[in-house]
């Protein structure tokens, strides 16, 4: 069994007391550099459903259409997943993360060039290709500096960004649309894709000179910090299964958790991908104004994601943790649709869905990335993160579809709670939970 060695023994150990300055002194360094990268990850990856406002008019594209184009993303993200996180794991996160970033920044700024159904699928489908490996490559990374019980605290902070995306996103995004439609003979959705690409361009070149491999390498730390970080990481890993990808694949809790993340993340980019949409047919038509409502769920989704995450962490609890989160969010859904014919009952259960659903995802990570070290770690993760993102493929599609048909999204959004409420229970079937 492979695990992370721990440097050779030099400088005693700091005492316990000193513990939670070192770790604060790591998050301080890493997690605001991390939090802005997946800012700018996820706003390339989700603008295209504020750019749909304009676009598909313009383009002529369906609603399947969409939701196809939308999702395609994820089956290329799927393909390249465990490969770009093992080579993570072999290359270095600061060279790998950044050659992701750099890549993905150049492939979205290209969606301006979309004029058709099968240009749209291509670059969408390339996008993916491109971001492949980022998210679980950070969550791998979180592994190399943060030990279980203080991980999901971390995760939070990092995973904060998706709502932070969405509450400044949105906004920036309609305001975009909205004052530079026209401008130098561009439509307002062709300057979103470019404007947007460029905080991944200039991420991209700082994660290379940022963002060091291990604890070994981090000359910001003293010889008895980056000895009490690589004294707790080896001690945690050395509890913890490595292998070849055939024996993570063989752990029905792998499978389990990847479920559980299909849920969730169902969840997510059911409410990501059509908020906007669901918005405008309350009878908000302007881009600007759909932008500054839309902002309000992710605003209480980062204060719920952080309280939730920062109790599951004191009571050494992860289970019923998320499947509470889960449960919330599946109510409501529920009200969103119930009371659609009222602009603030719907937006509130929009918003009770964006909370339960950020708060679920950073204490969910908290399970499998207890149970799995090395090798094992990279592939598992990966392995769990793509199966869950094919929930990015098909609800944008199944939605989309089912929007065609009956000119409503309110029978997608009880498939999306039934799927959460899934999601509670298999996650309280997971047995074993994440702190030890």
């Amino acid at each position: 069994m492979t695990t992370l060695a721990a440097e050779p023994l030099g400088p005693p150990a700091l005492p316990d007391s000193a513990a939670d300055a070192v770790y604060r002194k790591v998050a301080v360094r890493l997690i605001p550099l991390l939090f802005l990268c997946y800012i700018a990850a996820y706003l390339d990856r989700v603008n295209v459903s504020f750019a749909k406002l304009q676009m598909q008019q313009q383009l002529g594209l369906s609603e399947s259409v969409y939701g196809l184009g939308s999702g395609i993303f994820f089956i290329g993200y799927f393909i390249f997943e465990i490969p770009s996180n093992v080579m993570l794991h072999k290359v270095g996160a600061g060279r790998w993360i950044a050659r992701i970033m750099v890549t993905w920044a150049i492939l979205s700024a290209a969606m301006m060039f979309v004029s058709s159904a099968t240009s749209f699928y291509i670059v969408r489908f390339l996008l993916g290709v491109a971001e492949a490996g980022f998210f679980p490559g950070i969550i791998l990374y979180l592994t190399y500096w943060f030990p279980a019980a203080r991980r999901g605290r971390a995760t939070s902070l990092f995973l904060a960004a998706i709502a932070v995306a969405g509450l400044i996103g949105n906004p920036i995004s309609g305001w975009i649309m909205h004052s530079l439609s026209g401008a130098a003979g561009l439509q307002g959705w062709q300057w979103l894709f470019i404007l947007e690409a460029l905080p991944s361009l200039v991420l991209g070149v700082l994660a290379w000179f940022w963002l060091e491999d291990r604890v070994k390498n981090a000359q910001w730390l003293t010889p008895q910090e980056r000895d009490l970080i690589a004294r707790d990481i080896a001690a945690e890993e050395s509890h913890k299964a490595d292998g070849s990808l055939g024996r993570v694949l063989s752990d029905g809790k792998i499978w389990l958790c990847a479920f559980i993340y299909f849920a969730i993340v169902s969840g997510l980019y059911g409410v990501t991908f059509w908020l906007p949409t669901i918005i405008k047919e309350l009878g908000i038509p302007d881009p600007l104004q759909v932008g500054l409502i839309g902002a309000v769920p992710w605003a209480f989704g980062i204060a719920a994601m952080y309280l939730m995450a920062r109790s599951a962490d004191r009571r050494h609890e992860y289970r019923w943790h998320t499947a509470v989160s889960c449960v919330a969010s599946a109510v409501g859904l529920v009200i969103s649709v119930a009371f659609h014919a009222d602009a603030l009952l719907a937006m509130t259960g929009l918003t009770i869905a964006a909370m339960g659903i950020m708060s679920a995802l950073p204490i969910f990570w908290s399970n499998p990335t207890a149970l799995l070290g090395g090798t094992a770690a990279a592939m598992g993760i990966a392995f769990i993160n793509s199966v869950g993102n094919l929930a990015g493929f098909a609800i944008p599609l199944i939605i989309g579809v089912i929007k065609d048909r009956t000119h409503s999204t309110d029978a997608g959004l009880h498939m999306l709670a039934v799927l959460m409420i899934l999601g509670a229970i298999a996650v309280l079937i997971l047995r074993k939970p994440a702190a030890r």
